[in-house]
């Protein structure tokens, strides 16, 4: 979809985000918005076809409005809602939030659709979106084509949703335990500086030299448990499953957090343990049982970038700053504010210092 990498666009908006970190000047701040409007921009640069300034109305409005929907979905109200959706219509709550804010994220996506058609050359797509509508127009005499505007806007809020979010959570979980437990981070920025120096970014190509901050991005994304739910899957014929009759059309949704804390498979799974993801000889080894972006022909599409952006990310910013917590590490609180859809971190600010 252009003629510039994934990689390279991470590592362009990697240098506005150690800017607006520099800005802080070691001032205690709410990485929240900080982090979601750079990992935000990745997206948008994929399906917009450029990057949005940080102090524009419109990529702070569908910054705010993803971050609302996470936050009510992943609250009892949105468990709830999920379990009892016909009950919960004729419910006041937070929940009717959430149709009100896709609308909006909806109208943005639209305007920006109208904006592309405008301008729209099959024979060289920008973005995405050019990719969609040079398919409908292909296929708009196909009455089984999957390629209308509809699927469009409904696609593009989920990669939206999808490529805002869950990064950006991630991210906020990572800061918080490597803070809590100083020794990782040291040990994490010992090996940036062993294997990448301080002349450069962090590439991807380095990954493969760096087993122990490989480690520790694994062991962050299996603790935090961003996304504990699976998509769902619908039984196709009756199935006995563990002693329990599961009738045929029956909808299941997997908690992936069963196996993440499995004690045949994590040695110690209620503990922050990179170890988990070493062998004996300190090289990274994969684990069977790690599954944050489900598996199988339910396995999220986005598993590649998400994975460049938190190594990207990570390495970056740990290259340049450590992070200082304003009260003493062992008064961390891990726990999620909340937990449905995914876990919520709980609010919190830090420093980052210059190293």
């Amino acid at each position: 979809m252009g003629k510039r990498t994934i990689e390279e666009r991470i590592l362009e908006e990697g240098h506005f985000l150690l800017e607006e970190l520099r800005k802080t000047q070691g001032k205690p701040f709410d990485p929240t918005f900080v982090v979601s409007r750079s990992v935000s921009n990745i997206i948008c640069s994929v399906i917009f076809g450029s990057r949005f300034d940080y102090d524009d109305d419109r990529l702070l409005t569908i910054i705010h409005l993803i971050n609302e929907n996470f936050q009510i979905m992943s609250s009892p109200w949105g468990e709830m809602y999920n379990i009892f959706p016909n009950l919960l219509d004729w419910v006041p709550g937070p929940h009717r939030r959430l149709f009100k804010n896709y609308g909006r994220i909806k109208d943005i996506i639209a305007r920006s659709v109208r904006e592309h058609q405008a301008s729209l050359d099959p024979n060289s797509p920008r973005d995405f979106i050019d990719c969609f509508l040079t398919k409908m127009a292909q296929e708009k005499q196909d009455p089984l084509s999957h390629f209308f505007m509809d699927t469009l806007l409904m696609t593009t809020h989920n990669l939206l949703f999808g490529g805002t979010e869950t990064v950006g959570t991630t991210l906020r979980h990572a800061f918080r335990l490597l803070m809590k437990y100083p020794e990782v981070q040291v040990r994490v920025q010992e090996e940036i500086d062993r294997v990448v120096g301080r002349e450069r970014l962090p590439t991807v190509e380095d990954r493969a030299a760096m087993p122990y901050t490989d480690a520790v991005i694994h062991e962050v994304q299996r603790f935090a448990d961003v996304i504990p739910m699976s998509l769902p899957h619908r039984v196709i014929r009756d199935t006995n499953f563990r002693g329990f009759t599961i009738p045929r059309g029956t909808d299941v949704i997997t908690l992936l957090n069963t196996v993440h804390y499995d004690p045949s498979q994590f040695l110690k799974p209620k503990e922050f343990n990179p170890e988990h993801f070493l062998d004996a000889n300190m090289s990274f080894k994969k684990s069977p049982a790690f599954m944050p972006f489900s598996a199988g022909r339910r396995l999220c599409l986005g598993e590649a970038l998400a994975r460049m952006e938190l190594f990207l990310y990570l390495t970056a910013i740990l290259q340049s700053f450590s992070l200082q917590p304003l009260g003493a590490p062992e008064d961390i609180d891990l726990t999620p504010l909340s937990s449905g859809l995914g876990n919520l971190p709980r609010p919190y600010q830090l420093c980052v210092l210059a190293r």
